[in-house]
């Protein structure tokens, strides 16, 4: 996982809606990029849905907000248009983004092994370097404390 204060690995990668984000095509900005395990799942909608009621806050401090997860652009724009998602949400579909920050993990369940997302949040400055990283985040909150995180920048 690259560290505080250090540049934050570029990326490009497929958006819902059609498109792509470059990640250093967005310097100039604060940019938060949440990582999250999977589309319609209870903790991930509810995350999304935090981020996305606070997109209108986050804009106004010049601050862009993304969603990245392994799952493709189909399950996004279904996700998006399901919940009236407002934040772009980004396919990392070989896991190459998540591999490169360090959120691609073994996890375990019901005592099965198996690799997915730990989720985790990066707040990258206007620069381009890391300002913060939420690991294994917890849902309630966790948007609004961000956005407080990207206004002290």
């Amino acid at each position: 996982m690259p560290e505080i204060s250090e540049f934050a690995p570029d990326f490009t990668l497929p958006r819902d809606g059609g498109g792509e984000i470059t990640l250093t095509e967005l310097r100039g900005a604060p940019v938060v990029l949440f990582f999250y395990p999977r589309d319609n799942t209870p903790g991930c909608t509810t995350e999304a849905m935090d981020f996305s009621g606070l997109l209108a806050d986050f804009a106004s401090i010049g601050t862009q907000v993304f969603g990245v997860s392994r799952n493709s652009i189909a399950s996004h724009d279904k996700f998006r248009d399901k919940h009236n998602l407002r934040i772009p949400l980004l396919s990392d579909a070989d896991s190459d983004v998540c591999e490169t920050y360090g959120v691609w993990k073994e996890k375990r369940m019901y005592g099965k092994k198996f690799m997915g997302i730990e989720r985790t949040t990066v707040l990258i400055d206007a620069q381009g370097r890391i300002a913060h990283i939420w690991p294994r985040v917890k849902v309630p909150g966790h948007a609004e404390a961000v956005l407080a995180s990207a206004k002290a920048l």
